[in-house]
């Protein structure tokens, strides 16, 4: 039975979340602010936490923040905002997803079997990936060029270790969108692009390298160097 942490004030809400997840077979607990969530995650293992962004004690920002220092416990926000700043920022700070409040309880049984069956698929990885000086460490969450690290976002670090995974493999933008970002993704069409771009940033141009290869009209690929 897959654990769920709900992490929200608003105890209507949160119940009647609850007893819909309970209904359909998850096994949950709640926390009704954000030092009492993070004290949860850290003490319990999750397959998935709801996170409501409005927290008292720590937002919900801080609280993923500091969650992902330890966990990589699958995380959809609950927000109120609907601005894209305040959905990349969510996004960038280590959500897999997130829906805005009011939410049709449908949308997120949806959201979470889309997030939970994405967890399932991953195999458990322990081996670094590399290429050239490159090392990325899944376990660890860590990146290095030579000895020194490099700090990548959630969404930058997942997609470059699904491209070293997938070494001499042309990777289309539609496989790589749904394997990232998931299928059911409504943001911006050209989000992989985007992130490639940043990965390029910090990967390519500061240490001189070629790392990530451009197939024109299909995808990306990372050579075996």
């Amino acid at each position: 039975m897959e654990r769920i942490l709900i992490i929200e004030d608003e105890e209507k809400i949160a119940r009647f979340v609850e007893l819909e997840l309970e209904f359909e077979g998850y096994q949950v607990e709640k926390a009704f602010d954000g030092r009492e969530g993070l004290a949860l995650a850290k003490a319990h293992p999750f397959d998935l936490i709801l996170l409501d962004i409005m927290l008292p004690g720590l937002n919900g920002l801080e609280v993923l923040r500091r969650l992902r220092q330890f966990s990589s416990v699958p995380v959809i926000l609950l927000t109120a905002r609907d601005t894209v700043v305040d959905k990349v920022t969510g996004l960038d700070s280590g959500a897999d997803d997130y829906i805005t409040k009011p939410f049709a309880i449908e949308e997120l049984l949806a959201r979470i079997r889309a997030v939970l069956r994405k967890t399932r698929n991953t195999a458990p990885a322990s081996a670094v990936l590399a290429t050239g000086s490159i090392r990325l460490d899944p376990v660890r969450r860590e990146c290095t060029v030579g000895k020194e690290p490099v700090e990548l976002t959630k969404r930058e670090f997942d997609l470059l270790q699904f491209l070293l995974e997938n070494k001499n493999i042309v990777l289309k933008r539609e496989v790589l969108l749904e394997r990232i970002w998931g299928y059911d993704f409504e943001g911006e069409t050209n989000v992989v692009d985007v992130y490639i771009r940043y990965l390029r940033a910090k990967l390519e141009k500061p240490f001189g390298l070629k790392l990530i290869h451009t197939v024109r009209g299909v995808g990306y690929i990372i050579k075996d160097e």
